[in-house]
């Protein structure tokens, strides 16, 4: 018959277990706080947000332009961290519809990228498309978000014929070059 500390020294037993219960709660407290420290180290600083410009459509995720600028700015030595929310397919009210999920606390910076051609291809009026990008930058700015716009960027790499076989989207260096053109503005 196998006994335990707790057969042997009833006393000692109460010792051990007070000791362990006091470890465990300390292995705990260190987990918790590891954790809530590597969350908000974690959140996102800078958001990029948008559709399939965003996106990176036709690319590999590390080609889009938000992993690239992530790549320049750790190549760099900084630990900022680049969220890319960008969907393909989507209209202005699908992304105003999502702001505060895919903006998490913490975010510094929103970089826009939003387009009229999927609410035109979709029947959206130019108005209706101003006004939802009015309400995005309305909730970012109620947060405090620094918004850069990538509009320009994007549109000079389309003009420079950096384009995929659609003749819509960027390709990888043109993703490229748009992260090393936001790269001054987000330091």
């Amino acid at each position: 018959m196998r006994t335990s500390p707790s057969h042997l020294h009833p006393q000692s037993s109460n010792r051990w277990k007070s000791h362990m219960s006091r470890k465990i709660a300390w292995i705990v407290l260190v987990a918790v706080v590891v954790f809530f420290a590597t969350m908000r180290g974690g959140s996102a600083q800078i958001v990029a947000l948008g559709a399939s410009a965003t996106a990176g459509y036709g690319l590999a995720p590390s080609e889009s332009f938000p992993s690239q600028l992530q790549a320049m700015l750790q190549a760099k030595g900084s630990a900022t961290r680049v969220i890319n929310a960008g969907v393909s397919g989507e209209t202005t009210s699908q992304i105003l519809a999502r702001v505060n999920s895919s903006v998490p606390e913490g975010t510094r910076i929103v970089i826009l990228s939003i387009f009229m051609l999927n609410d035109r291809n979709r029947g959206v009026s130019p108005a209706a498309h101003q006004s939802n990008l009015a309400s995005i930058r309305q909730q970012l700015g109620a947060r405090h978000i620094r918004i850069i716009d990538a509009s320009g960027l994007i549109i000079s790499a389309a003009k420079a014929g950096m384009l995929q076989r659609d003749g819509i989207h960027l390709t990888a260096e043109g993703n490229r070059r748009v992260a090393a053109g936001l790269m001054a503005s987000v330091r």
